[in-house]
């Protein structure tokens, strides 16, 4: 089936007890053994549970793996993936990415001997040469955040394979509707669920797909020891949202190339990243690997004074953190969702005072223009 059909079928089939069409919310901690050295299948909603299975299973046949996760968030799960590495291992990491990431890199986990090296993974000369010996895996995100490069996953898990090392592709902006890493070889698949999976900015999720039915037995080793799981509430919750994940994508992907066009001529930004346009260093790799170019735009105003006015006189398009929501949301990546980098490291990587990121969602485009064009020209 069709990725658009699979996620409209997530849970679908559950209960085949009552027949009921939505997966049920098994809003337990516990379950009662028929019998002495018997169980169900579930002993204890950490170990799992039957709403959480559902979207597990869910997101491994979106991916085609061997099996899904899902924790309680996104970092909770890139938390849970560290635990496969020992004191002394090295990652190479994607320069540019999403500054959460970066801050448990950075400021947790080198205090148990995990060691990591930042590159540009558009460049496969940078990434071989930043392999040691010691190097365990490479950490890619697909699209990053907030610049948008596009990564060759199907060359760097060629290099990855080569070398002996796990390729784990953070896949949060483009989701499998758009890239399925696993056919283009990677390893582990990470997403923050609460942003397109999910989809309607009411629950924080991080979900995981393996494609080694091996190595999925270690990941829920430390799954189950850990203990950092989603909830049943929010488990069906991200079903809820998967299944319009084509819908909306479409959507969305529409409304951000009108946008972007917009905005590329418009004289007050300099600046426009967005993988859709045909100049676009990436464009191609996603023409060939993808389904599409996501709906998230980066953009540089002209002054400094313009990102206040943009941000707090935009009336449809929310000054809020998060992306991949059905609502339109813009943020100021230096004091928002890149503040733990340091800020001599921002400015190489590009993240200055005048870039905005746009996650554009499902309303009218021309209101979201219309929006944005009274912003830029108020007054003050």
């Amino acid at each position: 089936m069709k990725i658009a059909t699979e996620t409209a079928h997530i849970g679908l089939e559950w209960d085949t007890r009552t027949g009921a069409v939505t997966v049920p919310i098994y809003q337990t901690a516990t379950f009662r053994h028929p019998g002495l050295g018997q169980s169900t299948g579930y002993d204890y909603s950490r170990s799992g549970n039957p709403t959480r299975q559902a979207l597990e299973e869910g997101i491994a046949r979106l991916e085609g793996g061997a099996r899904g996760f899902a924790y309680a968030s996104g970092m909770a799960a890139i938390t849970n993936l560290l635990f496969l590495f020992q004191r002394g291992d090295h990652l190479v990491v994607t320069e540019d990415l999403y500054g959460g990431t970066y801050r448990l890199f950075e400021k947790i986990f080198p205090q148990y001997g995990l060691e990591f090296t930042y590159v540009d993974t558009t460049d496969l000369e940078a990434v071989k040469e930043a392999i040691r010996p010691t190097t365990r895996a490479l950490f890619v995100e697909s699209l990053t955040n907030p610049l948008l490069k596009v990564a060759d996953i199907g060359a760097l898990s060629a290099i990855c394979r080569e070398r002996g090392l796990l390729c784990i592709v953070d896949n949060t902006f483009l989701t499998p509707y758009l890239l399925r890493s696993f056919d283009l070889g990677a390893d582990i698949t990470i997403y923050s669920g609460s942003k397109y999976l999910a989809g309607h900015n009411d629950t924080v999720c991080g979900l995981v797909a393996v494609k080694d039915p091996v190595l999925a037995e270690k990941v829920y080793f430390h799954q189950n020891s850990a203990g950092a799981i989603l909830g049943p509430q929010d488990s069906w919750l991200t079903i809820r949202g998967m299944k319009t994940l084509s819908v909306r994508l479409d959507r969305q992907q529409e409304n951000a190339g009108k946008i972007a066009d917009w905005l590329r001529n418009h004289p007050l930004v300099q600046k426009v990243y967005y993988p859709g346009f045909a100049e676009h260093p990436g464009h191609d790799i996603l023409k060939r690997d993808g389904k599409g170019f996501g709906a998230m735009i980066s953009f540089e105003v002209k002054e400094p004074a313009m990102v206040e006015r943009l941000l707090l006189r935009t009336k449809l398009i929310s000054f809020a953190e998060s992306l991949g929501g059905v609502e339109t949301l813009m943020t100021f990546p230096v004091v928002q969702t890149h503040a733990d980098i340091e800020p001599e490291k921002r400015l190489k990587l590009g993240i200055n005072d005048l870039l905005l990121r746009l996650s554009v969602g499902i309303e009218d485009a021309q209101d979201l223009i219309d929006d944005l064009d009274q912003a830029f020209s108020s007054e003050g």
